[in-house]
């Protein structure tokens, strides 16, 4: 089995399935992140060289089923997944974490992607506590009316917008801290990414708790036709039940 990783759902079922588990697993990150958190297991990290490169691997490694438990928002490789064990007439099973809903006392603006993001968020205030992770974070680089406080687990490689602090952290956080540093800052809106689960939903409570805006980046679609599982769980009946 190949688990396609990098969050939590991958590493709890690379543990649950490995060894006694009864699978054979292999994990593989992309290797964005500079000290990723392993799998138990054996470990591949980097990319697969597209669709052509990714079915040749699985061919060459004998997969018999492919995990994709990447982030929400990694959409090209989950598309090459679902090409790929497609191509070799593989199984292919997507864990997606539930996103996160709007509840009383939110303020929410959805928006279909980063570049809609990017548009938006200069009417909604002048200071900017921006969450997407560090690969997007350059296209807000235009935007020099704006200040953003930056938080991201490694520094960005792109140009970042002239006026802006970076804040290098790993979740989880609490909420009483994540409070604080919107006070602190003097935080007018929040930009992320609907990621789901629990590590990072303090940043959206706080939000609630001042009365500050969300601009909610809504998930890229999945393959058409995607066999989805939205927990660990799910994965797991998914798995015992194939032939």
């Amino acid at each position: 089995m190949l688990i396609l990783g990098g969050t939590r759902e991958a590493r709890v079922l690379a543990e649950k399935l490995s060894g006694a588990g009864g699978f054979e697993v292999v994990s593989s990150l992309a290797g964005r992140v500079r000290e990723p958190v392993l799998p138990v297991g054996p470990v591949r990290i980097g990319g697969f060289g597209g669709v052509d490169g990714l079915r040749n691997w699985l061919g060459d490694n004998a997969i018999d089923v492919v995990i994709d438990a990447t982030h929400p928002f990694a959409g090209v490789i989950s598309a090459h997944a679902a090409a790929a064990a497609a191509a070799l007439d593989l199984p292919v099973l997507h864990v997606r974490r539930p996103g996160w809903r709007e509840r009383p006392g939110d303020r929410w603006i959805r928006v279909p992607d980063i570049a809609a993001a990017v548009d938006a968020v200069e009417g909604l205030g002048s200071r900017v506590f921006l969450t997407i992770g560090r690969q997007e974070a350059g296209a807000f680089a235009r935007l020099d009316a704006l200040w953003f406080l930056i938080r991201a687990i490694d520094p960005p490689s792109a140009p970042l917008p002239p006026h802006h602090e970076l804040l290098l952290a790993r979740g989880p956080f609490a909420v009483e801290d994540e409070v604080r540093l919107l006070t602190e800052h003097r935080i007018e809106v929040l930009v992320t990414k609907d990621s789901g689960g629990e590590l990072t939903v303090a940043k959206l409570l706080a939000a609630r708790t001042c009365g500050i805006p969300v601009l909610m980046i809504d998930r890229p679609a999945l393959p058409e036709g995607a066999m989805v599982a939205e927990s660990v769980a799910a994965a797991e009946d998914w798995l015992r039940a194939l032939p």
